[in-house]
């Protein structure tokens, strides 16, 4: 396993995150979820291959990704040997207060997470979206008083606009509040807007990145374009059906499978590989819900794509319209 700085911090994590958005129990909104029972094997072969990065939300699995996660890393782990993050935004009940980023909602919602999770504090607490109906200030204070409580060593972001970040890293200098160490957002080859503006003011403010979606929820294994044998998660994922979709998307499925074929690897492994990279790049948060997932996922760290590749990757690329801020 190979291991990194995340960001500008002391805290070091390895080049692959887990993602655990797949664990805790079939829901009406997660129907793909794997039991408990099915989830912990992964956790477990994971940690065996180095992994010491883990990244879950309140909101999987309604809230039994955390639990699974928790009792999975307290059996398997010394806490202090894992980097656990988790995040916060979603809703998380029927009620006007139980979503969003308020001060409110914030401070109910680490306590909630630190109880599913089984630990008295996260390594990271990340905003899983932008709250327009909150001020930034409110958020920004709120996050701080988590951090300077105990209950997270560091705060992170997910998908939003550059200037959002800007705005909220600007409020933190501002007020002498804890600033953003990470932004998680969705990127891959497929999908690469976040080139224009988000990533290279990560690079210049030195903040760790941690991609969400690295395979495209899939399409880039090539598992619809070379057809059958979708998962009940791809036949069900009405939201990946929604954004990749284009005569380009699919090109680029088949350069990714051009490449692995030449190479003798798996598409995920080229795939990965591309990500892996591009300097920016702190860890890709990969899912794991089938043999060869993790083993494909460590296996990229050891392949170096040429330029020539690299070219015939990126060529058929088409912009997108912003896609996943939501």
């Amino acid at each position: 396993m190979q291991y990194i700085r995340l960001g500008n911090t002391g805290l070091t994590v390895s080049r692959i995150c887990l993602g655990t958005m797949t664990y805790g129990k079939p829901t009406e909104r997660w129907p793909w979820a794997l039991n408990e029972e099915q989830s912990r094997p992964f956790i477990k072969e994971a940690l065996q291959l180095g992994i010491n990065f883990y990244d879950t939300a309140d909101v999987y699995a309604d809230g039994a990704s955390e639990e699974v996660v928790g009792r999975a890393l307290k059996d398997f782990a010394r806490r202090d040997e894992v980097v656990l993050a988790t995040k916060v935004f979603n809703p998380m009940g029927a009620g006007p207060n139980d979503k969003g980023l308020s001060r409110k909602h914030i401070l109910s919602a680490i306590d909630a997470s630190l109880r599913r999770l089984g630990t008295d504090y996260v390594d990271l607490y990340q905003i899983h979206r932008w709250d327009y109906n909150t001020p930034i200030e409110e958020t920004m204070e709120a996050l701080h008083d988590v951090v300077k409580a105990g209950k997270a060593r560091y705060i992170g972001a997910s998908s939003m606009y550059s200037w959002q970040f800007a705005k909220a890293q600007y409020t933190a200098d501002l007020h002498g509040w804890t600033r953003f160490v990470s932004m998680q957002p969705h990127y891959n080859l497929i999908y690469r807007e976040e080139e224009r503006e988000m990533l290279p003011f990560c690079e210049d403010q030195k903040i760790g990145v941690i991609p969400w979606s690295p395979l495209a929820r899939g399409l880039l294994t090539a598992r619809r374009v070379m057809g059958g044998n979708e998962t009940h998660r791809a036949a069900t994922d009405a939201f990946a059906k929604s954004i990749y979709k284009s005569d380009a998307d699919f090109e680029i499925v088949n350069k990714v499978t051009g490449v692995a074929e030449k190479r003798g690897i798996p598409n995920a492994q080229v795939a990965l590989a591309w990500l892996l990279g591009k300097p920016v790049i702190t860890a890709p948060i990969i899912g794991a819900s089938k043999p060869g997932h993790l083993e494909d996922a460590v296996a990229a760290l050891d392949i170096h794509l040429t330029p020539e590749e690299v070219k015939e990757l990126e060529s058929p690329y088409q912009p997108h319209p912003v896609l996943g801020h939501s």
